[in-house]
């Protein structure tokens, strides 16, 4: 609770110029914001009656799932199917539970060290492709063995090998349908 709402509350705090807050504000900056979740959609489409992904570029070069924050969105699904749009221009379904969690590494400012995010990735059926709200994103469609090898790149060993499950978990489940 803020010294505000805790003043309104009745709470005693003291109001002299010379009470030492400093106690207060150091257990507040010890106070940790909860993390943010993550999701992506793992878009496919079946040719030949093999599974093709939609990866997008980053700004620096490196593909990906459509993936971002849970913000305002109702679900994490539905988060999953606003990354896809705004990245990709993806129109489909996307199903309401992951099928898979993976690592990503990112960097939150120039010169810090990367931030690693547990993601939640969900599939989603391409019905349709508009064009990405994002231009840069470039979305392509790969092969499973094309875009494992496409995600591998620009990551570490150990992050790489967790992507690349998550293309063999989600080629596994599309075959079963």
């Amino acid at each position: 609770m803020g010294v505000l709402t805790q003043l309104l509350a009745g709470q005693n705090y003291p109001l002299s110029p010379h009470a030492s807050w400093l106690p207060f504000l150091d257990s507040q900056r010890s106070l940790k914001r909860p993390e943010r979740l993550h999701v992506a959609a793992v878009c496919y489409r079946v040719r030949g009656g093999e599974p093709e992904f939609l990866l997008v570029c980053t700004r620096n070069g490196r593909w990906t799932f459509p993936k971002g924050g849970v913000d305002r969105d109702a679900t994490p699904a539905a988060a999953a199917a606003r990354e896809a749009y705004e990245e990709a221009g993806v129109k489909g379904s996307v199903e309401h539970i992951p099928f898979a969690s993976y690592r990503h590494s990112k960097r939150r400012k120039p010169r810090t060290r990367n931030h690693v995010v547990m993601v939640h990735a969900y599939l989603c059926e391409v019905k349709r492709l508009d064009p990405p709200l994002e231009d840069y994103r470039t979305p392509s469609w790969f092969r499973a063995d094309h875009a494992k090898r496409r995600l591998r790149k620009l990551r570490s060993t150990e992050l790489a090998a967790e992507i690349g499950n998550v293309i063999d978990r989600a080629a596994q489940l599309i075959q079963l349908r």
